[in-house]
């Protein structure tokens, strides 16, 4: 299995800093991107399968766009607080699931979970 490339996408930098160094144990490479800019060129450039989107950072259309015209890139949104009603709108938007910020496991348990049932389908 090959190593995922993932982009961090959030407003607060030291929050996505320590993210993106816990993240570098479980994933081949981390990009860090600070805006939404920064995500839509970060994520062909480092062919990111995974992208971890603050929702802070961009609103839930913004995530369905990035779903959209990313669509080889699977999206995990997080939050300060996220609530299961957050998580049914990002699922609704083309999210993978909906994460709390510093949930390190949680985050790398989806994109497992995604990762493996995309390649079960694939096969």
């Amino acid at each position: 299995m090959q190593p995922l490339n993932v982009v961090v996408a959030s407003r607060d930098s030291r929050a996505a800093s320590q993210l993106a160094a816990s993240l570098h144990q479980h994933f081949g490479s981390v990009t860090v991107a600070r805006s939404l800019d920064e995500v839509r060129n970060a994520i062909p450039k480092h062919r990111a399968q995974l992208a971890i989107v603050d929702l802070d950072l961009a609103s839930l259309e913004d995530v369905e766009r990035l779903t959209h015209d990313f669509n080889h890139t699977s999206i995990v949104c997080t939050h300060r607080i996220p609530d299961e009603e957050m998580w049914a709108l990002a699922l609704a938007a083309g999210a993978i699931d909906c994460c709390q910020n510093a949930d390190v496991g949680g985050i790398v348990q989806a994109a497992s979970r995604n990762i493996q049932l995309a390649r079960s389908t694939a096969a």
